[in-house]
């Protein structure tokens, strides 16, 4: 029956104004189409209504047969009956005729009757043609024979075929066939408008998947090919529908099966990058087997094949790799309740040996390891340091280069770098710090150190007169200090070891008891990170060791009074005398002249706009480096006086608040709603600047001058160790040294790549030492630093900003389609946004970096990228898709069909996502 919004918009409020309904509104009433039970449902409802209120028009009873005449003839499948009456009718008419003239007018009355008949069938077909709401134009093409003999539309006689045996696999093109025939059971040409509606959906996770439907190009064709692209496995509900009625016996439910394993997307769970085993005890490596599209394939038979999984190893610092098959062995164990691989290994040599697990000799994502294999002994004393509170452990080792490496490491270009800002490890020592710690250093002749080892930190001393100690190099246990294991050294014939944070300059040390000391460093970084590297884990354990830091400041709620207009001026000043304890609390944000009881949405809004304002270019705190399509934020080294340096300061405590939140949960989740540059996020966690940053951050200076200088000999080029700086007038300002005594020295084709990390060091860094500083002084009074040093910058985004969902509704929305034909726009263009709406965010993520040369949206989506994302009709024809980063514009070719255009658009993001292309 139909609604309310309907029948207000009829304009009928009480029962008197519906039994004034005429047959025509009740026909819109209950939806014509294939409704008609609902018709006569409501008509004879209608019916009752009138004679229960009397009549009040003196002609109630003759519009009362027509209303009846005309709902016996708008019956769709009983039009016969529209026949019979009619034929009722002239049979009146003819005994009439013939009581009166019963001789002389037989041949009138014939006529009579020959006339009568087609007058009412030419009236009954344009009758139930106006009912049926068809094209004006084809009312004379139907008569009312046409429905006697069954030369209508029949959904229940119209047949869908597969064009797939199953079972199938998810991630190809699938298509099936709809064949419209008459109720009569001839052919009922495709290209004539019938309201087909095709909708797939999986069933558990409501997921509705994009089609296409294309009549094939068939003189008088009746079949309707639909196309579509699953990604989830799962169970689908495929329903076929004609103006509200299913087609034969739809709806239809078919089962797509994940795909074959695909080793890029296999991982293992709770992965180190480091192992530390006992020599011949069982270690379980628990593998998650994933499809192409992340999948879990526990239906593979496949799985059970212990063949297709392979373990390699080979030792680290010996040449000699022969015989280690005979020293691990491994078993291989399905779990198929939880999707899991259970590879057993058991090694039965100590050692340092690096591992590659492989699937059908294909590496997995994170198949690529170090294994320490230790004794019992090493392995208990290990532990016992480990598990005691307050215990250090110290080595003796050999100091053999830093800065400058022999043939056996190869040094960074990155390691020359001015002196970076030391983390603070939150211990204090009592020794000396060296004046030069940080600095490279080419050291002559190995020099005795001692490596003290303690759960926050790695510190290699030497002692001046045997009792001075003296700091050399200070690295913190945290996943960005990074081991390699090498040969042993020449002189003492020690196992070496090469220590790398990526802030300082690595360190290359020889230890006798290299294994130990390497061993408990990892065991103590795997006890700070809560025992996993993969992401979620580390975020599962920042977020648990959050939490635990303000458990003992109270979560009681504090009220922010905030005026709009001055968003910034008006928090700060709210949040001015604040202490950690206040920042720890539940914000509750009132709007002045604004009435609201904040349960949350004024809180999320005040996180909003003020993050809005703080990372807003316009505001001048953050600048970006070009005017490019990425909107990376970085701060703002020329920014006006009136912006005193105390805002970053608030800034940081934003981020630190919007993180803190997120890790309390639930409702009070928040995300930073910006876009660092990675320099200014890398430096956040300590890591030192090097060129490579440029690529990402500034991309225009990259292509321009950096890209040059080291495809180029620069021998020519008279450059210096010197930065010059100007003027917004064009005029030289002043000129800075990269080094001591820089404008002095050239550049040349050994020195390039130092000086080029010089350049990123103050570029990126050193103009902004002091806003910086300021920044993570605000965030780490809410986060230690600590914890945010077990990310990586392309991580850290991901934990502040969150996923870069591409909503393709707003692609659709913003996207400017240039040039083109009518079958580029009207069925390529179709088709592509079915093949984008059945991408995955990692494939509209490469569909972004193939366009725009950035993964990345702005802040505002589509609607803020600038220029805006454009899809320019190519010239040709089924070839693959080029795009032109500088501008946004892909070019898209021409193409036959829905399965050619997904194929050749996934192959070009799959294998042109890097680059650039040119005009």
């Amino acid at each position: 029956m139909p609604n309310r919004r309907r029948l207000k918009n009829l304009r009928c409020r009480n029962l008197d104004d519906l039994a004034h309904f005429d047959s025509r509104l009740q026909l819109s009433l209950a939806g014509w189409g294939y409704y008609y039970e609902d018709y006569i449902k409501l008509s004879a409802g209608i019916k009752i209504l009138q004679n229960s209120r009397g009549s009040r028009d003196q002609d109630y009873e003759i519009r009362l047969v027509h209303s009846l005449a005309v709902r016996r003839l708008n019956e769709k499948w009983t039009v016969a009956g529209a026949l019979l009456f009619g034929c009722a009718v002239a049979l009146c008419f003819l005994i009439r005729d013939l009581m009166f003239y019963v001789i002389g007018g037989i041949t009138v009355s014939i006529i009579a009757f020959v006339f009568t008949i087609k007058f009412l069938c030419e009236l009954a077909a344009r009758v139930v043609s106006f009912l049926q709401n068809e094209d004006p134009g084809r009312r004379g093409d139907r008569s009312i024979y046409d429905y006697v003999r069954g030369n209508y539309l029949d959904p229940r006689s119209c047949k869908v075929s597969w064009d797939w045996t199953e079972p199938q696999e998810v991630g190809q093109t699938m298509s099936f066939r709809v064949q419209l025939f008459y109720k009569n059971g001839q052919p009922f040409p495709a290209h004539r408008p019938v309201g087909l509606r095709v909708n797939i959906t999986h069933i558990e996770l409501a997921l509705d998947i994009p089609v296409t439907q294309e009549v094939l190009q068939e003189p008088e064709s009746n079949v309707v090919k639909v196309a579509f692209t699953v990604r989830k496995a799962g169970r689908y509900e495929v329903a076929v529908k004609l103006g509200g009625l299913n087609v034969a016996y739809s709806p239809y439910y078919k089962i797509f099966q994940p795909g074959t394993v695909v080793p890029s997307k296999t991982k293992i769970a709770y992965h180190f990058s480091t192992l530390v085993l006992t020599n011949g005890q069982q270690h379980t490596l628990k593998i998650e087997p994933r499809d192409e599209y992340a999948n879990p394939t526990s239906n593979s038979t496949s799985l059970t094949d212990e063949a297709n999984y392979s373990v390699h190893l080979h030792s680290l610092g010996t040449a000699d790799d022969g015989g280690l098959e005979e020293h691990y062995s491994k078993s291989v164990t399905l779990n198929k309740q939880q999707c899991q691989v259970l590879l057993r290994l058991t090694l039965r040599k100590t050692g340092c040996f690096r591992a590659r697990i492989s699937y059908k000799d294909q590496p997995l994502s994170n198949g690529e390891f170090d294994i320490i294999v230790l004794s019992e002994n090493e392995k208990a004393c290990v532990e016992k340091t480990v598990s005691t509170p307050g215990v250090s452990i110290y080595f003796e080792a050999y100091l053999y280069s830093s800065g400058n490496y022999s043939s056996s490491w190869q040094l960074p270009a990155s390691a020359l770098l001015a002196p970076q800002r030391r983390p603070s490890t939150g211990e204090e020592e009592d020794e000396h710090d060296s004046p030069v710690e940080g600095q490279p250093e080419k050291v002559k002749k190995p020099k005795k150190v001692y490596c003290y080892i303690s759960p926050k930190q790695l510190s290699v001393k030497e002692f001046y007169l045997k009792i001075i100690p003296w700091r050399l190099f200070t690295f913190r246990v945290c996943p960005g200090t990074k081991f390699s294991y090498h040969a042993p050294d020449p002189v003492h014939r020690y196992l070496t070891l090469v220590v790398d944070d990526g802030i300082q300059p690595p360190v290359e040390l020889s230890c006798k008891d290299r294994n130990i000391m390497a061993a408990t460093f990892i065991r103590f970084l795997h006890k700070n990170i809560g025992g996993s590297e993969t992401f979620q884990d580390k975020v599962n354990f920042f977020q648990r060791e959050l939490r635990h830091i303000h458990s003992k400041r109270p979560r009681t709620k504090t009220c922010l009074k905030i005026t709009r207009h001055t968003i910034l001026d008006s928090s700060m000043k709210a949040t001015k005398n604040f202490s950690v304890s206040d920042w720890s609390k539940n914000f509750e944000i009132a709007f002045q002249d604004e009435e609201a009881l904040d349960w949350g949405g004024p809180r999320r809004e005040w996180f909003e706009l003020v993050c809005k304002t703080l990372f807003d270019t316009s505001n001048q705190l953050f600048t970006r480096f070009s005017d490019n399509n990425q909107g990376l934020v970085h701060p703002n080294a020329e920014r006006p006086p009136h912006l005193r340096v105390k805002m970053y300061e608030f800034a940081g405590r934003v981020v630190g608040k919007c993180l803190y939140e997120s890790a309390v949960g639930g409702a009070y989740k928040q995300l930073v709603r910006a876009r660092f540059t990675r320099s200014f996020l890398a430096q956040i966690i300590g890591l030192r600047m090097n060129y490579k940053y440029f690529e990402t951050d500034d991309q225009e200076f990259y292509k321009t001058k950096v890209c040059f200088i080291l495809n180029n000999d620069v021998s020519e080029m008279d450059l210096v160790f010197a930065e010059e700086k100007y003027s917004k007038s064009g005029q030289l300002e002043k000129v800075v040294e990269l080094i001591s005594g820089g404008s002095q020295i050239a550049v040349n084709n050994e020195n390039k790549m130092h000086y080029l990390n010089l350049l990123a060091q103050y570029r990126l860094a050193s103009q902004v030492r002091d806003e910086l500083e300021h920044f993570l002084k605000g965030l780490n009074e809410l986060v230690p630093e600590n914890l945010l040093a077990i990310f990586d910058e392309n991580e850290l985004e991901l934990l502040m900003c969150g996923t870069g969902d591409i909503n393709v509704q707003d692609f659709k929305a913003h996207a400017v389609i240039v040039g083109g034909s009518w079958h580029f726009r009207e069925k390529v263009m179709k088709w592509f946004w079915a093949v984008v709406s059945s991408f995955t965010q990692e494939e509209l993520a490469r569909l972004l970096q193939f366009t725009t040369g950035s993964s990345q949206l702005p802040p505002g989506g589509f609607n803020t990228l600038c220029p805006s994302f454009q899809i320019i009709a190519a010239p040709t024809h089924s070839t693959l898709p080029t795009a032109h980063t500088c501008f946004n514009q892909l070019c898209l070719p021409t193409y036959d069909s829905y399965e050619e255009l997904h194929k050749m658009l996934k192959l070009a993001i799959s294998e042109g996502s890097e680059g650039f292309g040119m005009l």
